[in-house]
């Protein structure tokens, strides 16, 4: 039996053995009474009884155990030029003080604060700095539109809000406060108190009433101490976007979370204490939360808070500079940011300039890593790229290879086997579970393991009514794929994109593996547009690479072409456009289901979350173009 195997087999069959010995890495202000509390399904808790502070296991813990002149956090802002780097002992410090600043302005154990934050280190010491009060923190990603600030203010009900001045984009600076201010008006709940750090290329004007001003704040603040909370008691809610345009408010424990994250530092991403991790992502985004903020802080790394994009601050070459300057062990990002690289530089010569032989692991999440990226990765770096899958509300990865436990061989289009603790199936409709590769719902056996969010925030019912009735006794993730006869997960789409083709159902991330095979599609999307005859078609968008000469409809004839030699005729495949670029969101998922509705006619809404909003008339005029919408 294999290392990863005979683990996987424990975390399942032995739960509470297995998490309780683990969970002794981790400093308890108070021991637990029981590993795990199933008294009360499908509402399980881990580590009840238990008392701890996040804040500590972060940051304290190492000062005590002697690595406070150690790097805790590089801050490097491709906007501004600037670097910042923050000892353990010099991050504690100030997260002290702020913690002491939050309690002058009401903030308490339990508070909840939001965060509307741009990317830099006075973020992450107002995340630590609620963690160390007690307080739940809820992160909204700096710049969202009011109105949807507004609605987690009323959701979340917060005693303070903490935001800065502005946040910067290529080309452009984004001033928040008018934001904050608008959405606190449309808002029912006001809060206490607003801190607003300033920044230096944009300066906010203040509301003497309500605002405060963080260096003025911090100046009069006494430092506060780590105040203990229960194992099961929220750290933070992290809102994500639900099917009815109420924003599903994800809570995570504290126990549970630090068991799991510190955990996984090593056993997922095979590093070590002292080693520099960047996960080049957003502290909005639960990427950021878990493994910008949390887990290498845990675990004693090094983390990278970067404020910047892939290509454009100031070239395809913006990561390779970072990994080279910094020395970064491994790297954890999304596949849209390295196709964005490998369309600005396919040869990779950007590349050639850095010396970029510390990192030896890449970890690709957030959407399905297509072969071609997965290849063009390996070839360039000539390090493993690991393909994982997660989701906000588990907070960790579900399948991923073990860099700390065992390699497995890589599979393309496939993020490995179940982590441990990760009981993965795959069921039919009337939750039978279906043969080795045949596609069907994944889920997860309850319980989940540590980490996991335990419910939505005031939203009991809602919790068990969208994850766990229509499969019960599992977790439903809400995307269809298989597991092949090795045990290999193929993560197809979210199961509302598998489209059916004359009642053939076929998912649209395997037709989108094709068409990025085409060596000038930088990237792509398949989406299912209504069809009187076979009720749906697949539409293809096509993004092609910087620089690429041949005519735009021979690119779409021969991608017509490779989708009936690879899929066959079954997947009638006969319509594709070229596009600029793809609609996402600011997390770099791809809006299929608002593209639907744009080509079937049908009314849609502006999604929230859109990185740009003037990307859907761009993508309308090309629909157009081809006869979308059908008369």
């Amino acid at each position: 039996m294999s290392k990863y195997q005979a683990e996987f087999n424990r975390s399942i069959k032995e739960r509470e053995s297995y998490w309780g010995e683990i969970a002794k890495l981790v400093h308890w202000d108070k021991p637990w009474d029981k590993v795990l509390d199933d008294s009360n399904k499908p509402h399980y808790r881990w580590f009840p009884g238990a008392e701890v502070n996040t804040c500590y296991n972060a940051l304290d813990l190492h000062v005590a155990q002697g690595r406070g002149d150690q790097n805790a956090l590089i801050y490097d802002s491709a906007m501004t030029g600037e670097i910042r780097h923050y000892t353990y002992r010099q991050l504690t410090e100030e997260t002290a003080r702020f913690a002491g600043a939050l309690s002058e302005v009401g903030v308490l154990k339990g508070s909840r604060v939001i965060i509307y934050m741009p990317m830099i280190p006075e973020a992450v010491i107002a995340i630590l700095a609620c963690a160390r009060l007690g307080a739940i923190h809820s992160v909204v990603f700096g710049g969202f539109a009011s109105n949807e600030l507004a609605v987690r203010i009323d959701d979340a009900k917060p005693v303070a809000i903490i935001s800065a001045s502005c946040g910067l984009e290529p080309g452009r600076t984004v001033a928040y406060k008018p934001l904050l201010d608008q959405a606190i008006d449309l808002a029912e709940h006001t809060p206490q108190a607003c801190v607003i750090y300033q920044r230096p290329q944009l300066e906010a004007e203040m509301l003497t009433e309500r605002d405060h001003d963080w260096h003025e704040l911090i100046s009069r603040a006494s430092p506060a101490p780590c105040v203990s909370v229960k194992a099961t008691d929220p750290l933070y809610i992290l809102y994500t976007s639900g099917t009815t345009g109420q924003p599903k408010g994800v809570v995570r424990d504290n126990g549970g979370h630090i068991v799991a994250l510190k955990w996984s530092m090593k056993n997922i991403y095979g590093v070590e204490p002292g080693e520099v991790f960047w996960a080049a992502s957003d502290v909005g985004w639960v990427v950021g939360h878990s493994y910008i903020v949390y887990a290498p802080l845990f675990s004693g790394n090094t983390t990278i808070l970067y404020e910047g994009k892939p290509v454009g601050t100031p070239d395809p070459g913006a990561f390779w500079r970072v990994i080279s300057q910094h020395k970064v062990s491994a790297l954890f990002t999304a596949p849209t940011a390295f196709r964005a690289i490998k369309k600005e530089d396919p040869e990779g010569e950007y590349l050639q300039r850095y010396d970029v032989s510390t990192l030896h692991t890449l970890f690709l999440a957030g959407e399905r890593t297509d072969p071609d990226t997965l290849h063009w990765a390996e070839e360039k770096l000539e390090v493993p790229v690991i393909d994982h899958w997660w989701q906000t509300e588990t907070g960790w990865a579900i399948c991923s290879n073990l860099m700390g436990i065992e390699q497995l061989p890589i599979k393309e289009g496939s993020p490995s086997k179940p982590v441990p603790g990760w009981n993965l199936k795959v069921l039919d409709d009337a939750a039978n579970e279906v043969a080795p590769g045949e596609i069907g719902s994944l889920v997860v056996e309850l319980p989940l393991p540590p980490g996991a969010f335990p419910t939505l925030w005031n939203a009991k019912e809602r919790y068990v009514e969208a994850y766990l009735a229509e499969f019960p006794g599992y977790y439903k993730t809400a995307d269809a794929g298989f597991i092949d006869e090795d045990g290999y997960v193929y993560v197809m789409s979210r199961t509302d994109d598998i489209i059916n083709v004359a009642g053939h159902r076929l998912s649209t991330g395997a037709m989108e593996e094709v068409l990025t095979s085409h060596p000038d599609v930088a990237e792509c999307a398949v989406t299912g547009v209504n069809d009187s005859l076979k009720g749906q078609l697949p539409l293809g968008l096509l993004v092609l690479n910087s620089g690429c000469k041949t005519p735009h409809e021979q690119i779409v004839n021969e991608c017509v072409g490779l989708m009936r030699e690879k899929i066959g005729p079954v997947a009638a495949f006969k319509q594709a456009v070229v596009v600029k670029r793809l609609p996402k969101t600011r997390s770099g998922k791809i809006l299929r289901g608002t593209v639907s509705k744009i080509a079937d006619a049908e009314p849609w809404k502006m999604p929230a979350t859109i990185d740009d909003p003037e990307i859907l008339n761009e993508i309308t005029e090309s629909l157009n173009s081809i006869g979308y919408p059908k008369s």
